[in-house]
């Protein structure tokens, strides 16, 4: 007989199951019985309708509450209140169903009261240059004791001391040209790399691989102000006070628990056999990085590396002058906590197909106060939610399930979205049509930016089309919508007349990640954006004190016009995969995306590889066959029995599974959460994305491999597999025939 611990156990996990997978499969899974709202044919009506019930101001009044306290994940502020805020709000709106979703979650935070600091210290041990522990208060709302100090998540704790080594942004190619070109010895050293280019996390990786003590990150104002334009609060660019905090985790999730969800069934791994950095690192203001890289020793960077700061940049190692003796020391007191997290996912119920589910994601953890990121995002899709119950109560309801999605702990490597899609994964490997992202919804004001697989560009086109543009002076000029701006200052190919606005590919730096590369879900992410002419790596204040409710009204949106016009693109991307019935998945665009990824690939690599024997038209002949299955599939369409629903659902079954076809059973080497063969993030940044990145990946740097053969023939590995599955995505789309 079992033990009673075993049987409450089990009960307990069958409870937990019955929870989980019962909202997913079993709440959704019979299509509703009110005959009013089954209805095969879209209502294009409800576009209009869903537009017009969305209110600005509603927008604002969510944004300034959701803002008035720092809610870093794991704490109170986030898990509690505004937990209960979003379940309470979506609760009165009247959706179906609102459920929460706890996962254990190892989190990182500062030692508050003895914060993370570097200093010069002398040989008898004297600390000098101390830099300051906590960014200056500038207006009265930022002095709040909830402020978590600037801190790097997931930094390994120490003190170390040695020679200073300038490292630009410490890529891969940056460290290379140090160590082979520079003769730089990196062992004992401590790197000073400037935020940009790559993800943190990347920075830190390859401080490691080559053997730095430590690594002290800053901003610089060649990368976060633009001169002559002022500082915050005179402008929203970063004052020499302010300081990037962020995590630096590779893996997606909670790093314990990789490939399976963090629930209290699962094994979690001792963190010290985790991938998380073993060297400290933290970060520091441009008010502070200017002592430190003034007093450098050693040849002034090459071309490219200066920065914005009024000094000669210099390589190093050490001080010079009265410092030469000196060393760069760093006291990183930063510790691993395991938290509870929470998800909070709110249901539309599908009148015809309700076990097919379109997903809307923003993450509500914040850093500080999180007026941009996240917070703009979470604002909109707390009136998007409301927008969609008041069509529901006017008879509408969407074909498919809409499953809206407030994420925890995205901060540390999109912990929230990885566990739960995880925990799901089987379900939403069949079942989930798309999912759209909106981590931060108004960046600025200058121009709609969005990102995706290219199957979906043609739905967002379509979609920014059909949305006023809240830019006046655009209007004025005869652009009247979204796209109309996003077409005259983004485009494709600007010498073209028949050009389309530039569409990005998706890296990993938000929650669309593990849809996409765990169970290829086709995914969207977008945001209002500035001005790439300035030059700048990211709007100004990210991630810091400063980036408040008050900053957004002033600086960014004062009439909040921008975040309406991205709850409208939103909410009508959502609506069309949710109720067309014939899902906006364009195949076709696919054979495009890898057309221009094959020309990219015989640019760099294409001569090496001809030369080491790989036949590369081989590649161009199945994207040709592939071309050729995308073109028939749709052509079936016109010819499609829309009247006959097994017809339309095998149809659109189809278009869907598409992308699933590209993930591999393995993940893809060196990066144990990515199996999508096609677009992944880069090796070298996560926050990139790499066409073909098993192939690509396997030639990087190759010339210095002693082992020629021997890389050569995972080079043509990795092409064997690219191939395979370019011809299995083909072979989806081609009408089924009896086996």
């Amino acid at each position: 007989m079992p033990s009673r611990f075993v049987v409450v156990s089990l009960s307990v996990l069958a409870v937990s199951i019955s929870i989980g997978i019962g909202v997913i499969i079993g709440y959704f899974s019979h299509p509703s019985t009110n005959s009013n709202v089954q209805t095969p044919i879209e209502d294009k009506s409800i576009q209009q309708k869903l537009m017009n019930s969305m209110n600005k101001e509603n927008i604002r009044t969510h944004l300034k509450f959701l803002t008035k306290k720092p809610h870093i994940a794991g704490r109170n502020n986030d898990e509690v209140e505004l937990v209960t805020y979003i379940e309470n709000e979506w609760k009165a709106n009247g959706l179906d169903n609102v459920v929460s979703y706890p996962y254990n979650a190892l989190l990182s935070y500062p030692k508050q009261g003895d914060s993370n600091y570097v200093a010069i210290v002398g040989t008898d041990g004297t600390e000098s240059d101390i830099s300051q522990r906590k960014e200056l208060v500038i207006d009265p709302e930022q002095n709040d004791p909830d402020v978590v100090d600037p801190f790097n998540a997931y930094s390994a704790a120490g003190q170390p001391e040695g020679d200073i080594v300038y490292v630009n942004y410490g890529t891969i190619d940056d460290f290379i040209y140090l160590n082979r070109t520079m003769l730089i010895d990196f062992q004992n050293k401590i790197c000073i790399a400037r935020y940009g280019s790559i993800f943190r996390g990347d920075k830190a990786k390859h401080a490691e691989q080559y053997g730095c003590a430590g690594l002290i990150l800053y901003s610089d104002p060649a990368n976060y102000c633009v001169p002559g334009e002022g500082v915050y609060p005179d402008s929203w660019y970063l004052p020499p006070t302010g300081v990037q905090r962020g995590n630096l985790k590779l893996a997606r999730g909670d790093p314990r628990t990789i490939d399976y969800p963090s629930i209290p069934t699962a094994w979690f791994k001792n963190v010290s056999e985790t991938s998380l950095p073993k060297i400290p690192v933290t970060p520091i203001g441009y008010i502070d990085a200017v002592k430190y890289l003034s007093k450098m020793d050693g040849p002034a960077v090459p071309e490219g590396w200066s920065g914005g700061l009024n000094i000669t940049y210099r390589i190093g190692p050490g001080f010079s002058g009265t410092y030469a003796s000196s060393k760069m020391k760093m006291s990183v007191k930063t510790e691993n906590e395991e938290k509870e997290i929470k998800n909070v996912m709110g249901f539309i119920r599908g009148s015809v197909e309700p076990d097919r589910y379109v997903l809307f994601g923003n993450h509500r953890d914040a850093w500080v106060f999180g007026a941009t990121d996240p917070s703009s995002g979470t604002a909109v899709l707390m009136e998007m939610v409301r927008s969609y119950t008041v069509m529901l109560k006017q008879g509408w309801r969407p074909r498919r399930t809409l499953v809206f999605c407030s994420w925890g702990a995205e901060e540390y490597g999109l912990i929230g979205s990885t566990e739960w899609v995880e925990e799901f994964q089987k379900q939403l490997l069949f079942r989930a049509v798309a999912y759209i992202n909106v981590d931060v919804s108004v960046k600025s004001s200058y121009v709609l930016s969005c990102r995706g697989v290219y199957s979906l560009s043609n739905l967002m086109f379509d979609v920014a089309k059909s949305v006023p543009n809240p830019d006046a002076a655009e209007v004025s000029k005869g652009r009247t919508t979204v796209y109309d701006t996003w077409l005259s200052r983004s485009p494709f190919n600007s010498s073209d007349p028949s050009t389309l606005p530039v569409f990005g590919t998706l890296g990993s730096g938000s929650d669309y990640t593990m849809f996409l590369q765990s169970v290829g879900v086709p995914a969207i992410d977008m945001s209002y954006d500035y001005d790439q002419g300035l030059g700048i790596s990211s709007y100004p204040l990210y991630h810091s004190v400063y980036e408040t409710f008050d900053m957004v009204t002033t600086y960014v949106d004062p009439e909040f016009t921008y975040h309406l016009a991205m709850a409208r693109i939103w909410a009508e991307a959502g609506r069309r995969l949710s109720d067309s019935v014939i899902l906006p998945i364009d195949c076709r665009l696919y054979g495009v995306y890898l057309d221009r990824s094959y020309d990219n690939l015989m640019t760099i690599y294409g001569e090496s590889m001809r030369s080491n024997g790989i036949d590369t038209d081989k590649l161009k002949e199945v994207i040709d066959l592939f071309t050729v299955a995308a073109n028939e599939i749709h052509d079936r369409e016109n010819t499609l029995d829309l009247s006959n629903d097994f017809l339309v659902r095998g149809y659109n079954d189809q278009l869907m599974q598409l992308e699933r076809a590209f993930l591999d059973q393995n993940p893809l080497p060196g990066r144990p959460v990515y199996r999508h063969y096609i677009t992944a993030p880069s090796q070298h940044n996560n926050y990139g994305n790499s066409g073909f990145p098993g192939l690509v990946d396997s030639m990087f740097d190759i010339d210095a491999d002693p082992d020629q053969a021997g890389r050569w023939e995972e080079v043509k590995r990795q092409y064997s597999i690219l191939i395979f599955h370019i011809l299995s995505a083909a072979s989806t789309l081609r009408t089924p025939v009896p086996m």
